[in-house]
């Protein structure tokens, strides 16, 4: 959309933060530069942004971005400036060297939740075609993955069931584990519709968190037992009859064993257990059992834990129980904290998975994605170890060279001490970033790549919703689409026919291809069909296919038998229980001003505003003021932060932010305890004492590149672009916007 007379035009897009994934317009002047923002009408947010939508575009054009390879041949030296064909020659040959000497598992490759259905496609092929190495995976492990196994093992895809809208036909909202009015704004619009219907809300949530604090009931169980409560409430649901016997019948597999295991959690041991009322369990199951339409969301709060898994089935449990699945107001949903850590999941950026949601070890879909790929079944890696794995094998020797694209994980690894020991292992770190990131300011050789703005593509959110980002401006002089790089590392190694890939579009052509036939179907989905229609929900097999916004109203999944595969769960004592050394439980998470470990959100004012410090929340019964320096301890590590004392908190838990990196990282403090089914870290818990301490400990700044300084201005026109497809030189290839104009 252009304005007359001023040259401005209007890209519709949507914002590269979180799983919700709001509509916007990028407003681009007449030089080709993004200079502002404004909310859409689209069906998701209906005009509504988030601090962090609003001040997005601010990254695009800031003094602190990479335009330039930056390269040193130890950690030792400084970092000094390099060409494109020096840095993509000296990866390469690295990556060959290592390979040849201690064998191809031994280079692994990192891709970030937040990349493209494109990027991520691309890397996880990049990997097991071009590197022929099994170890790749996503830091979409580290949050979404044990929701991904349960979904998988009960409804046999992963994904949620309903879209969002269909909270506001909902009589019971059940919010477990999400401090959703800080961390999912936008999606507070649907709460307060069921709300204003009448509907009864209840969260489970250690903190009275702000939408905690507005719900009728607000369970403030201890960290580390949501199991024991939901198997307590639904023992009060099957006590009572409010089971849809009906459905269970017909539907559904493994009843029987998740019955009597239930029958074992009383409200009495779960009021033990998890530190709540027996009047409390009783009133949540029978609220939940005896609503008509009930529905449970989730975040990471259910996932963060040893028994991540175990939590996410045992909610899954009582919404087939009840019945509550498979129609408007009532099912199960997982509400994404990256803005494509599904999608990343369904095209094969995980150790264990490949596109379409196809299993790595299962002989069927790997000869269907090595037909694909045109290679043998044969060539194609096997599983690989999952990230928090990988540092253990980048310590031990076993990976000696890695390649991390829109990652940082030496802020978001739990145990940092441990995690910094595995990168410094590295013999070859590469890091593709647009900031010069902790992870990146590490590496050995630091790629420029274009900003989410800056390229186009397709994200699928936290509802299986597939939308359209769109191109606004080019990316500065010197950085290059993350597809320019994998495909020119690609030919480089000898793989350059399997990526000759012009840009995104190439790519999601052949992404269509790999899904189609799955129960994680692209094959319908068009860029032109998702800027008229706003987003399509998969899977849609077909380019005259509606799309699926919600699963299961026939009443099938997608196990062969198309039956609900119900789980026992029993309740697990954490890996580290308190005792009289640490008598507390320490539990990690979000603020509503910062996005994942901060690179991008540290670098801007009005956000660092907003929350400039991490801090320590505990309660008032521990005798200290807000403001008072505390030292937080556990196993693993102390920090010293500024207290907030509060009464919204339970006595025996202390919470802090987790965005900032050492010396006041919150994963210095983490353990790196994992569910050994998803392999997710233990974020929300750990044991930990406070002890008063001299002063709180200096947040570093995000780290600038060397010589910072602002990038040249952006050449207008149409020819002002980085090289389009791997047979381009360096300096070579169109880039002009694509600009859409509905949805």
């Amino acid at each position: 959309m252009t304005s007359p007379g001023t040259g401005e035009r209007r890209v519709p897009t949507h914002c590269g933060y979180c799983g919700v994934q709001c509509g916007l317009y990028l407003r681009v002047d007449r030089r080709g530069t993004v200079f502002g923002v404004e909310p859409r009408d689209h069906d998701i947010n209906r005009k509504r942004l988030c601090s962090k939508g609003i001040d997005a575009y601010q990254q695009l054009d800031h003094a602190e971005r990479l335009t330039t390879p930056l390269i040193r041949r130890t950690r030792d030296e400084s970092f000094r400036r390099a060409t494109w064909e020096e840095a993509l020659d000296h990866t390469a040959s690295e990556m060959q060297r290592i390979q040849a000497v201690f064998g191809p598992d031994a280079v692994g490759v990192v891709g970030g939740g937040s990349l493209t259905c494109e990027k991520a496609y691309l890397l996880g092929k990049f990997a097991r075609v071009a590197l022929k190495t099994r170890h790749v995976d996503s830091n979409g492990r580290l949050g979404a993955a044990a929701a991904s196994a349960a979904a998988d093992l009960a409804f046999g895809i992963d994904r949620s069931t309903n879209p969002f809208a269909d909270m506001l036909h909902s009589d019971c909202l059940l919010l477990a584990g999400s401090n959703t009015g800080e961390c999912f704004p936008v999606v507070m619009q649907y709460i307060w519709g069921a709300r204003d219907r009448g509907a009864t809300l209840i969260v489970v949530d250690p903190r009275e968190t702000a939408v905690a604090r507005t719900a009728d009931i607000h369970v403030a169980l201890r960290p580390g037992t949501d199991s024991a409560f939901f198997n307590s409430v639904l023992h009060v649901v099957i006590r009572d009859g409010l089971t849809d016997r009906a459905f269970l019948a017909a539907h559904t597999t493994g009843w029987e064993e998740v019955r009597k295991t239930a029958e074992a959690y009383p409200p009495e041991r779960a009021a033990s257990i998890c530190g709540v009322s027996v009047a409390q369990v009783e009133q949540v199951g029978r609220i939940f059992g005896r609503a008509r339409n009930a529905m449970a969301w989730h975040a990471r709060g259910l996932q963060h834990h040893t028994q991540g898994v175990g939590n996410c089935l045992s909610l899954i449990n009582l919404c087939v129980a009840t019945g509550n699945i498979g129609r408007p107001g009532a099912g199960y949903g997982t509400l994404a904290g990256q803005a494509n850590a599904q999608g990343g999941r369904e095209h094969g950026l995980h150790a264990d998975t490949l596109p379409g949601g196809r299993s790595v070890t299962d002989p069927d879909h790997r000869r269907e994605i090595a037909s694909i790929w045109g290679i043998d079944a044969s060539q194609l890696p096997g599983a690989g170890a999952s990230l928090a794995d990988m540092a253990r094998l980048m310590r031990h020797g076993e990976i000696r060279g890695l390649i991390g694209v829109a990652t940082n994980p030496l802020v978001s690894l739990p145990h940092r001490a441990a995690a910094k020991d595995a990168y410094d292992a590295l013999d070859l770190h590469v890091q593709c970033d647009v900031f010069l990131s902790e992870t990146a300011a590490n590496a050995h050789v630091v790629l420029p790549v274009a900003a989410w703005a800056e390229d186009e593509g397709v994200m699928a959110n936290a509802e299986a919703r597939v939308v359209k980002h769109n191109k606004a401006q080019n990316p500065p002089p010197g950085a290059r689409t993350d597809i320019w790089v994998l495909c020119q590392l690609a030919l480089r190694l000898g793989s350059g026919d399997a990526f000759a890939f012009a840009g995104s579009r190439e790519v999601f052509d052949e992404v269509r291809t790999a899904t189609a036939g799955t129960p994680y179907d692209y094959s319908g989905i068009t860029y032109e069909r998702l800027m008229e229609t706003g987003g399509i929900a998969w899977p849609c097999p077909s380019t005259d296919h509606p799309g699926t916004p919600r699963l299961f109203e026939d009443g099938r999944t997608h196990h062969p038998d198309g039956r609900f595969h119900l789980q026992p769960v029993e309740w697990q004592e954490p890996p580290e229980p308190a005792d009289t050394q640490y008598p507390l439980s320490l539990t990690t998470g979000r603020t509503g001003a910062h996005y994942l470990s901060g690179n991008h959100t540290r670098r801007v004012p009005g956000l660092t505003e907003q929350s400039a410090y991490p801090r320590a929340e505990l309660h008032t019964s521990h005798g200290y003021r807000t403001g008072d320096p505390v030292r937080v301890v556990t196993r693993g590590g102390a920090v010293v932060l500024p207290a907030v004392v509060t009464d919204a908190i339970r006595p025996d838990t202390v919470f802090v932010p987790h965005h900032w990196p050492f010396p006041v990282a919150a994963n210095a403090l983490t353990s790196d305890a994992r569910d050994p089914q998803s392999h997710v870290p233990a974020y929300k818990l750990c044991a930990c004492r406070i002890e008063r301490g001299q002063s709180p400990d200096e947040v570093p700044a995000p780290p600038p590149p060397p010589a910072a300084v602002r990038p040249a201005a952006r050449p207008a026109g149409p020819s002002a672009g980085p090289p389009a497809g791997p047979s381009a030189g360096p300096s070579a290839g169109p880039g002009a916007p694509t600009v859409g104009e509905r949805g």
